[in-house]
């Protein structure tokens, strides 16, 4: 039974008020209300701490964050025991892009598109050089959560129209979601 702790020591203290005269605001000598306090309050300390004990949840650990020779940052968010994909393997991702404050921009579960993106790791011009980056690091199976420098990402360009309003702003850093489904050889 899991009950929250202030619930579990506001049942026990009551249960021990209705047992003694301990916790009654009427006294009928202090020799007799201490005495009865003290044989109470020892059992009724053990049995919250022993409680908190109980319902207290172990901390979260921080996840170790990785820095790649070419400055992206990142965090394994789900491990995998596959292997690498190598350079020129057809390599299947689903991403999630996001800029620094939390908007996405782009993802492989946007309406309309499917559940992959498959691009060719180490072709230029299929995805930014970050991602191509940083799909060569990951294991088949692996999620990550990388951070991408501009220099990397779409540099002093950004995604702008002509008229100027940009989905991402040249010189922004960008946030990945990336999970490496899968990696084969390419045919013939």
């Amino acid at each position: 039974m899991n009950l929250p702790l202030s619930l579990l020591a506001s049942s026990l203290l009551l249960a021990l008020a209705g047992q003694s005269n301990a916790f009654s605001l009427t006294m009928v000598s202090e020799s007799t209300s201490r005495r009865s306090f003290l044989k109470t309050a020892p059992a009724a300390a053990a049995v919250i701490s022993g409680v908190a004990l109980q319902t207290a949840s172990p901390a979260i650990a921080a996840p170790t964050i990785y820095k790649t020779n070419s400055g992206i940052k990142y965090a394994v968010t789900k491990d995998a025991n596959k292997g690498y994909p190598q350079q020129g393997d057809i390599c299947a991702i689903e991403y999630t892009g996001y800029l620094t404050n939390g908007a996405i921009f782009d993802s492989t579960h946007s309406e309309g598109k499917q559940n992959a993106l498959l691009f060719k790791l180490g072709n230029e011009g299929a995805v930014i050089p970050g991602i191509n980056e940083m799909v060569a690091e990951m294991k088949v199976g692996q999620k990550v959560q990388a951070i991408i420098p501009p220099e990397l990402a779409f540099g002093d360009k950004g995604i702008c129209l002509d008229d100027g309003e940009c989905l991402v702003k040249p010189g922004s850093t960008l946030v990945y979601d990336i999970y490496l489904k899968k990696a084969s050889i390419p045919p013939p």
